[in-house]
């Protein structure tokens, strides 16, 4: 009887300690106990990609638990943005919101905006420069509005995808330098440099650290940056304000969750960001990058989405791309 008696007790604990494994002292849930699920909307090998896979590896280590990257791209980043504001809201998936969601709901593409969506952290904000082959014949931006003056029409620029950040930013370079050029979409800027250092295409209107492998490699050149300042690791890269064209653009990224996860699971996830953002192995990756790291908290981002939203819609009615 006292051993029948002693595997119950055990049997008990052991019951007990299961079912309370995912508690703690105070009886709350324990976040997170698995591995998270992080959406990115753009193509593997982009700067979406490069600095959201930056970050997961330094949040791993205040986390504790995998973070997984799965990229769901298509429809100008509307199918990955959707599909992070239409997440389970338990705190296992997060995902990295871009200008895009600012510039998809005006021409009617997404049924959603930046307010369906609970702000975690900004992590980085870059500007658009003008990239061309190595071998093209023009070495600044005066020289290529000349040229596609002289050739209206036969210049393509590729893009990440119509509304997108860069189509916005190819669009802004015509008009106010009154180009007539054609505009190439793909699915995330790393095909449109692809697309560059294979002849394809003439020029990308996309971020430093997404043409840097090519032109590192020798394969393209930049002809200037939509900057205030140069960029550090490539102080002979002039601004666009520098050569005459006064013109700055930027875009930016950050995490979100759906809306509806636990307050105190967000506020984990915000803790964990933060100081994954001052990780010194990210801070490193993204300065070899030539991303530029603009850190804002959960309600300062949250306010930079509504002011940034406002300020595309008038940048894009003042392009003609809306009504």
């Amino acid at each position: 009887m006292k051993k029948l008696i002693g595997v119950v007790l055990a049997f008990a604990l052991a019951f007990c300690a299961f079912a309370g494994g995912d508690k703690d002292s105070a009886g709350k849930a324990k976040y997170p106990v698995k591995g998270i699920t992080v959406i990115c909307p753009w193509g593997a090998g982009g700067g979406t990609d490069a600095v959201l896979r930056g970050i997961c590896a330094a949040a791993e280590k205040q986390l504790g638990v995998t973070l997984t990257v799965e990229n769901k791209t298509g429809g100008s980043g509307a199918i990955g943005h959707a599909a992070i504001k239409n997440a389970k809201p338990d705190g296992y998936t997060v995902g990295m919101i871009t200008f895009e969601l600012n510039s998809l709901p005006q021409q009617g593409l997404i049924d959603f905006t930046y307010a369906d969506y609970d702000p975690i952290i900004r992590v980085n904000a870059d500007a658009a420069t003008l990239t061309v082959k190595a071998d093209a014949p023009y070495n600044t931006v005066k020289e290529f509005v000349e040229y596609c003056k002289n050739n209206p029409g036969k210049v393509s620029i590729g893009n990440s995808a119509p509304g997108s950040v860069w189509h916005i930013g190819a669009g802004l370079l015509a008009d106010k330098t009154g180009i007539n050029v054609k505009h190439i979409p793909f699915e995330g800027a790393a095909g449109a440099v692809t697309a560059l250092a294979g002849g394809h295409i003439e020029a990308v209107s996309v971020s430093l650290a997404e043409v840097k492998s090519q032109l590192d490699a020798g394969n393209l050149k930049v002809l200037g940056i939509m900057d205030e300042k140069r960029p550090v690791s490539y102080p002979n890269i002039k601004t666009f304000k520098e050569q005459g064209f006064d013109i700055t653009y930027y875009t930016w990224r950050g995490l979100a969750l759906p809306k509806g996860v636990d307050p105190a699971i967000k506020q984990i996830l915000v803790d964990a960001f933060t100081k994954a953002e001052q990780d010194p192995d990210f801070v490193k990756m993204a300065g070899n990058m030539n991303l530029n790291l603009a850190y804002m908290n959960s309600a300062d981002f949250g306010a930079f989405l509504k002011t940034n939203y406002e300020a595309v819609t008038a940048t894009m009615k003042s392009l003609g791309l809306i009504d």
